[in-house]
């Protein structure tokens, strides 16, 4: 799709001893055959494909250590990639130069059950990790929907469905092993639950899109799987109903492990996509954790808090299997959406907001989204205030983009208006560099530039995102 916020760049051949030099580091994990190239040269987002010149396979830290110093020493682009799941464009290669693919640095390097900790690769995935953890009764939270990588998730600071309850990324990575621009590889953080020592680096890179050093380790926390677990699923008549339901459950104290907003639209592509045959109405999606005495009392406490707000049912689901299924079509929203209008391409956007301005900002912008006649959906991570807004466009038609574009443009405007955030987990990529001075301010974004300047002075470390150099 021509997108129109997608940025032109200027793209040089890579210098014959970068590529000697690559060829000796990697030898047949070196490629530039387009099929690879095309590949990694695009993500889950709107934006047409911009293809790396050559991408590599690393399979530890001092390989992609001797590849950053040989792009710093060339002025080469060099671009982290782990399983291209990314929505606004993080991975995309405006200027060329190379992809580093840490697919296969996928070990889970140390277990410490003791300290609830675990430490590993950037190419593990969020289930291949609960897989493997899983024997010590402990697991790890995080779950952005799709099984991305543990890299990844840290560099956009991803979260999910759990965030209500367990955090974000930025609260539950401990230690990082970090590659800098010139090829350094540094550590920052340790086991230890809390630290008063310098700067905390640590957060620093943690959502920094690959823009600052390339991730090649992680100390994470883990926690006690729950006792008990308990599902349940509600349609309410209107969206308010549904969004006022979770803003009083929060108000409350009730300890919501999960709670998922989807919109009538939602609802109506995951029942043709997954084959269910939910009520098409504004759908809440509950997860319990703790005892079983606990669980039970918390679902009883929002049973009845969704009675006062006109649920229509309030359906249990305590088998494995049954959550699982509600859940996956959960997770699948993405994908049923698009079978609405086939040949479409999405364009996925997403903000935050405190909860008390939940209900207006969603519904305003549902309000939006009907107005300019867009086959769309918004589903939410509602309890933290987070919601996604899904719009199908023709990828050939400027003005279908155009109207998706400013409707996510309104949302962004009303968002930081209420005193939110222009992306709750979605990152910056190229897509919303656009709306970070108007978040922050110049003084903020002045800052940021300086960070990026001092640690990446020649700005090699994927260009063009977050913050323009």
């Amino acid at each position: 799709m021509n997108h129109p916020v997608a940025p032109a760049a200027m793209r040089l051949p890579l210098p014959e001893a970068f590529l000697a030099g690559l060829q000796a580091l990697f030898g047949e994990r070196l490629s530039t055959s387009k099929a690879m190239r095309e590949h990694h040269g695009k993500d889950e987002s709107s934006y047409d494909p911009m293809l790396p010149d050559a991408v590599v396979f690393a399979h530890s830290t001092e390989e992609v250590a001797a590849a950053v110093t040989l792009c710093n020493q060339h002025r080469v682009p060099v671009i982290a990639y782990g399983t291209g799941t990314s929505l606004e464009g993080h991975i995309l290669a405006l200027s060329g130069g190379i992809t580093i693919d840490l697919s296969q640095m996928n070990r889970v390097v140390a277990v410490h059950p003791q300290d609830l900790t675990v430490t590993v690769e950037p190419g593990v995935t969020r289930k291949q990790l609960n897989q493997e953890i899983k024997d010590t009764g402990l697991f790890f939270p995080i779950d952005p929907g799709a099984d991305a990588s543990i890299g990844g998730m840290a560099a956009t600071r991803a979260s999910g469905t759990n965030a209500v309850r367990y955090g974000t990324m930025r609260e539950n990575v401990l230690a990082l092993t970090v590659v800098t621009s010139d090829g350094r590889v540094i550590k920052t953080g340790t086991r230890a639950k809390k630290s008063a020592a310098g700067y905390d680096l640590t957060r620093l890179f943690v959502g920094s899109e690959g823009t600052l050093g390339i991730i090649t380790g992680i100390t994470l926390k883990l926690y006690p799987q729950p006792e008990s677990i308990s599902a349940a699923v509600c349609s309410f008549p209107d969206i308010a109903s549904a969004v006022n339901t979770v803003i009083v459950a929060i108000q409350a104290g009730i300890p919501l492990a999960r709670v998922e907003f989807l919109d009538e639209n939602g609802v109506k592509a995951i029942n043709k996509h997954d084959k269910l045959s939910l009520p098409e109405k504004p759908l809440l999606l509950f997860e319990f954790h703790g005892s079983a005495s606990s669980v039970q009392e918390q679902a009883e406490q929002v049973q009845a808090i969704a009675g006062e707000h006109g649920a229509i049912g309030f359906e249990w689901a305590t088998r494995p299997e049954e959550r699982s299924r509600l859940w996956q079509a959960r997770h699948n929203a993405y994908f049923a959406l698009l079978q609405m209008r086939p040949g479409s391409r999405a364009i996925s956007t997403d903000c935050c907001v405190p909860i008390s301005q939940l209900a207006d900002c969603l519904l305003e912008t549902k309000a939006d989204c009907e107005r300019e006649n867009l086959v769309h959906s918004i589903i939410g991570h509602v309890g933290d205030g987070n919601f996604h807004v899904q719009m199908l466009v023709d990828p050939d038609d400027p003005a279908d983009i155009a109207r998706a574009e400013a409707v996510n443009a309104r949302m962004v405007t009303r968002a930081i208006a209420m005193d939110g955030t222009c992306t709750g987990e979605h990152g910056v990529g190229m897509h919303k560099m656009g709306f970070l001075v108007q978040e922050h301010g110049e003084g903020a974004i002045d800052t940021m530039r300086a960070l990026k300047h001092a640690l990446d002075p020649n700005n090699i470390m994927n260009p063009g995102k977050i913050v323009r150099w």
